[in-house]
Parts: C-alpha cells; sequence; structure tokens
C-alpha cells in the first residue's frame, strides 16, 4: 500500500484505497532528517565550542607559562634599569619575526624587547595594567595577528610599574581551530548522512508490510482472495485481522440483506397473486381481498423492516439501553391499551443491554403486549443479572402454551389463538432481533403464575451505571 494511500470498505464489503493527502514515506523521512540535522548541528556547535575552547586555553597557558618564567627572570640592575639574569628557553625569541615575542616596558624607561621583534615594538596601555594575566588579541602588526598576554609588576629595588608582555602569532592557533572544525563539519555531516539514509531504510523497509496489504487488497478488487493474507508480520497483523472483521461483518450484512429482500419479495408474491387474480377476474368480493391481502403485506413489510433496523443498528458497539427505563416506558403504553391488567416489576434497576433503546423498546412491547393481551390479568416482570448476559423473566397468569406448540410459535403469522387479534408477527420480531444482538428468547412454564414465562436474554452493556 502506498504510504499516502486510506483504506475505505464500501457497504458491499469491497476495500478500495483512496488517494490521502502526501506520502507518509516522505513525510516520516523529512521529519526523521529535520530532527537528525538538528540534534547534530546543537551537538556540533556544543562540541566545536568545547573544543575551540580547550585549544585557546592551552595556547593561553603556554603563553602564561612564558610570562611567569620572564618574571622569575626579571631583575633591576644598577643603572636602574630591568634585565633577565637568565635566556628563555624557547629559540623562536632569538629569530627575527619569529612569531614569538616578549617585551618588558616601564612608563619613562627604554623597552627591553626579545631580538624576535628586531626592529617593531609593542603597544603598550599603561592606563590599563593589571596585576593579573590579561589575555588580549590585536592587529598592530599588518599581515600577522598576535595573540598578547600581559602583567604588571613592580620589582624589588624599583618604583616603575613593569609591563611584561607575551605575544605570539593567531597563526597558528588559527590553523589549529580552522582544522578542527573541518574535521568536525565533515565527521558531523557524514553521520547526518548515513543517518538520515538509515531512517530512510527503515522507513521504507518499516512501511513494506503496508505495501502487502496494498497488493492483497488490490487482488481482492479483481475478485481473487476474500480475505487479506495472514503471514504478515506481526505489527500489521492486528489491522489485518480488524480488516478481514470488518470484511466478514460487511459480507454478513449484505447476506442477511439480500436474504431479508428474497424472504419479503416471496412474502409479497402471494398476496399480489391473489389480488392480480381477482382483479383479472372481476370477483366480486375484490375490496375485501384487497384490504385482506394489503394487511398481510403491511404485516411483512413491518416485519422486515424490523429486522433491518435491528440489521443496520447492530454494528455500533456503544449501544445501551436501560432496562428498567424502558420496561417503564412500554408498561406505560401497554397499561393505557389493557387498562384491566396488573403489571410488576421486580430485579436490579441498574441493568443495561448493548441494544438500541428503540429495538429494546420493540421487543419488550411486544411480549409485554402479548402477556397483556393473553394471560388472565397479571403480569410479572423480572430483571437479572447473568453474567455477561442480562435476563428478562415476563411471566403472565394465563393459559400458556403447550410445550409442543412453543417453537411453532416463532413463525411468521402463526397465531395459537384468533379470537384476538394480532399480526401473528410479534413474536417472530422478538426472535429476530434478539438474534441479531446475539442473544436468544425461550419459553416455558411459569411455576409461581401457572401461565408463560418468556425468558429473554440479551448481551450485558460494557459499563452499567452504578
Amino acid at each position: 500500500m502506498a504510504e499516502g494511500d486510506r483504506i475505505q470498505v464500501s457497504p458491499s464489503g469491497f476495500v478500495k484505497s483512496r488517494s490521502g493527502t502526501g506520502s507518509r514515506s516522505r513525510r516520516m523521512i523529512i521529519i526523521a532528517a529535520a530532527w537528525i540535522s538538528l540534534l547534530l548541528l546543537a551537538g556540533g556547535v556544543a562540541l566545536d565550542r568545547v573544543l575551540t575552547n580547550a585549544v585557546s586555553d592551552n595556547f593561553d597557558d603556554q603563553m602564561e607559562y612564558v610570562l611567569t618564567a620572564m618574571i622569575a627572570s626579571s631583575e633591576i640592575g644598577h643603572d636602574g634599569e630591568i634585565r633577565l639574569n637568565r635566556p628563555l628557553g624557547d629559540q623562536r625569541f632569538l629569530e627575527p619575526n619569529s612569531g614569538l615575542y616578549y617585551q618588558i616596558s616601564g612608563k619613562g624607561k627604554e623597552p627591553w624587547p626579545s631580538r624576535s621583534l628586531w626592529d617593531r615594538t609593542l603597544q603598550v596601555d599603561y592606563s590599563h595594567a593589571a596585576t593579573a594575566p590579561h589575555f588580549r588579541n590585536s592587529d598592530e602588526f599588518s599581515g600577522e595577528p598576535l595573540r598578547i598576554v600581559e602583567r604588571a609588576i613592580v620589582l624589588p629595588d624599583s618604583d616603575t610599574r613593569w609591563i611584561f608582555m607575551v605575544a605570539a602569532s593567531r597563526e597558528s592557533l588559527d590553523a589549529q581551530i580552522t582544522e578542527l572544525r573541518t574535521v568536525l563539519s565533515t565527521a558531523f555531516a557524514v553521520l547526518a548522512f548515513g543517518l538520515i539514509i538509515l531512517a530512510a531504510l527503515q522507513t521504507f523497509y518499516g512501511l513494506w508490510p503496508l505495501r502487502d496489504v496494498r497488493r492483497e487488497i488490490d487482488a481482492m478488487r479483481s475478485g481473487k482472495p476474500h480475505r487479506l493474507h495472514d503471514a504478515l508480520t506481526d505489527e500489521v497483523m492486528p489491522m489485518v485481522n480488524e480488516l478481514n472483521a470488518l470484511l466478514d461483518h460487511n459480507e454478513k450484512q449484505a447476506e442477511e440483506a439480500r436474504r431479508h429482500a428474497g424472504n419479503l419479495a416471496h412474502a409479497l408474491k402471494t398476496p399480489l397473486t391473489v389480488i392480480m387474480n381477482s382483479a383479472t377476474a372481476q370477483a366480486p368480493d375484490l375490496a375485501e381481498t384487497v384490504i385482506r391481502e394489503a394487511t398481510t403485506m403491511r404485516r411483512q413489510g413491518d416485519h422486515h423492516l424490523a429486522r433491518a433496523r435491528a440489521v443496520g443498528r447492530r454494528g455500533h458497539s456503544h449501544s445501551r439501553a436501560e432496562v428498567w427505563q424502558s420496561l417503564e416506558s412500554v408498561e406505560r403504553a401497554v397499561g393505557r391499551l389493557y387498562r384491566h391488567i396488573r403489571l410488576d416489576m421486580a430485579g436490579s434497576k441498574d441493568l443495561a443491554v448493548r441494544v438500541e433503546r428503540q429495538d429494546l423498546a420493540e421487543m419488550l412491547g411486544n411480549l409485554l403486549e402479548n402477556a397483556a393481551k393473553y394471560g388472565g390479568g397479571s403480569v410479572f416482570v423480572t430483571g437479572e443479572d447473568a453474567g455477561d448476559m442480562v435476563r428478562i423473566l415476563i411471566e403472565d397468569d394465563g393459559r400458556g402454551i403447550p410445550e409442543a406448540e412453543r417453537a411453532r410459535i416463532f413463525d411468521r403469522g402463526v397465531r395459537l389463538d384468533t379470537s384476538k387479534p394480532g399480526t401473528g408477527l410479534g413474536m417472530a420480531i422478538v426472535r429476530d432481533v434478539a438474534e441479531i444482538y446475539n442473544g436468544s428468547i425461550e419459553l416455558d412454564e411459569s411455576e409461581d403464575m401457572g401461565g408463560l414465562l418468556v425468558r429473554l436474554q440479551l448481551p450485558k452493556a460494557i459499563s452499567c451505571r452504578l
């Protein structure tokens, strides 16, 4: 699958890809490259500063060592002039323009320069003379930048404030820093390039299983397999399993829709044939025939519409209905139709089922209406917690249903008592809707009331109200 594509599953169950907004591989690589570059740049700047300061400090320490040696070797002669009682060890002080110089200056005194200065003199600022070593850069020699350390000392037997100065060419220091920065820049550039290539390879091979998924989906669209292949990486398998589960769900819904359409067409075929035959024969009871058969067609339509609504809502994992609230609502409606009926309820009021509220109300309405219609005047409803299920018991004090007839009562259009109005679809609707939600319904004999006991079980909601 291209990283910039999205997967879309059509209602018919076919999976198709839809172009997204840009390549995810490219985004990941760009983000990784930017982050790597930023980190290496910050690290390189910090490392450059540390190493540059280390080289500069080492250079300054050598100059300060020479300055200390000068001060230790200095003395005042009989003429009041300063001199060194022993030569400094570095031969560059004896070579003209060697790049290493010293000079001792006193206000009103002749300066004492190194031979390497030859005919040049270091500039002295007596107003800024400090007793501690002071480092500064100077460009007073044309074409030769200098690094100077100076310190003011008052020697014994002298009232003069002598300025000791050591100067060295910065060319060697700048060359070292330039070489250091070149090595650092090259090393960090190679490291950044290698890390970006590594990130690109990881992205490419990490997303490779998605390309396998895309090939599988393309093969599905061409009609070869019906499911994604299972031999994929562990990281992709959860998505593949979810896609396969979605395909199963969509195929099941599509198959149920086709079955409902076929059942409805078959159910409507006979009434339409009867109406057409009566109309063709100009039967005298045509009006009664049309009314009777239209009523049958309406019942069939209501039945299949109820199933279709339940199937359409079944996929909602967050479906939730409060059992007690639905019972109270249905009880009020049934009580208005059958005012002679006494309806009692018991059980936990905190029960909730993973069913759409409208579907729960339709199931309870059919069951309670049947209990009120065919019972002896009393109906008792109990709600129970049965682990992963919620059990709703509906009992009446009527004649009940013989055990041999209990299975047949769920067939469409079957009515055991034709003396009272009805369509014969109520129990079939309850069974079909309950099964759609992975529930069940059973009929039994009520031990306490002697009539029919309906045991309706529905899956419990994920979280119940406390």
